[in-house]
C-alpha cells in the first residue's frame, strides 16, 4: 500500500511539474521573441520603460519556472533525492521571499501615500528626459493612463520640472493625443503646455491607477493565495517523496 501511494505521488508530482515546465518554456519563448525583434517589437518595448521592465520580469519568471519544472520532473520520475532536495530548497526560498515581500509591503505601506508620490514627483521629475529612469517611468504612466501629476496637473507647480522648463505649465506627457491618428499627434500641444485645461489630462495618476487596478485587486489576492497553497503542497510532496525513496 505504501509503495502504491509513493508511486501515485511520484506521477502526480511529475505531471504537476511538467505543466510548470511548459509554462516556464512559454514565458521564456515570449520574452526572447520580443527581445530578438521579429517585427520591430524591440523598438516599441524600448520606448516604454514599463514594457521594457516587464519583458525582463517575464524572462526571469519564465527561467525560474523552467528550472523548477525541470528539477521537479527529473527528481520525481528518476527518484533522485538530490534533485528533490534542491527543488524543495528552491520552493522554500521562493515562499520565504514572497512572505518577506508581503511583510515589507505592510511595514512600508505609508510610503505608498498620495503625499509621498507628490513629494517625489516635485523633487525628481524633469519633463522630457528619456535617460532619467524616474522621469521616463512617470512619462509612461501619464501616457498609459491618460493622467497628469499625482493628484492633478497643479502638482507640477513649484517643482523641479518648472525650474527646468519655466514656460511650460505641464509636461508633454499630460497633453491629450488624437485618437484618430493612433495617439501619435497631440490635439494642441502649444495650448496644452501653456496650461489650457481643455487640451490636457486633468485627472491625477494616483486615482487613475487605483481605479484601474481596483477591479483586479481581489483576483490578485485570490491568485496569491492559490500560488502560496500550491507552493506549500509542492514542498510537502517533495519532502514525502524524498523520505519515501530508499
Amino acid at each position: 500500500m505504501e509503495g502504491d501511494c509513493l508511486s501515485c505521488m511520484k506521477y502526480l508530482m511529475f505531471i504537476f511539474n511538467f505543466f510548470i515546465f511548459l509554462g516556464g518554456s512559454f514565458l521564456l519563448g515570449v520574452g526572447l521573441w520580443v527581445l530578438l525583434d521579429p517585427m520591430g517589437f524591440r523598438e516599441i518595448v524600448a520606448a516604454n520603460p514599463l514594457l521594457f521592465t516587464g519583458v525582463y520580469i517575464i524572462l526571469a519568471l519564465g527561467g525560474l519556472l523552467f528550472l523548477l519544472g525541470f528539477l521537479g520532473c527529473c527528481g520525481a520520475i528518476r527518484e533522485n533525492k538530490c534533485l528533490l532536495l534542491f527543488f524543495f530548497m528552491l520552493i522554500l526560498f521562493i515562499f520565504l521571499t514572497e512572505l518577506a515581500a508581503a511583510i515589507l509591503a505592510f511595514l512600508f505601506r505609508e510610503h505608498l501615500t498620495r503625499e509621498y508620490f507628490t513629494r517625489e514627483l516635485k523633487r525628481h521629475y524633469q519633463g522630457h528626459n528619456n535617460t532619467d529612469v524616474f522621469t521616463s517611468t512617470w512619462n509612461a504612466i501619464m501616457t498609459t493612463f491618460d493622467c497628469c501629476g499625482v493628484s492633478s496637473p497643479e502638482d507640477f507647480e513649484e517643482s523641479l520640472f518648472r525650474l527646468i522648463s519655466p514656460r511650460k505649465a505641464v509636461p508633454e506627457a499630460c497633453c491629450q493625443r488624437n485618437r484618430f491618428l493612433g495617439d501619435v499627434e497631440h490635439v494642441s500641444l502649444e495650448q496644452c503646455l501653456s496650461g489650457t485645461m481643455a487640451f490636457r489630462h486633468n485627472k491625477g495618476c494616483y486615482s487613475a491607477v487605483v481605479d484601474y487596478f481596483e477591479t483586479y485587486i481581489y483576483m490578485a489576492g485570490a491568485l496569491a493565495i492559490v500560488v502560496l497553497t500550491i507552493e506549500l503542497f509542492a514542498m510537502v510532496f517533495a519532502m514525502c517523496l524524498f523520505r519515501g525513496i530508499q
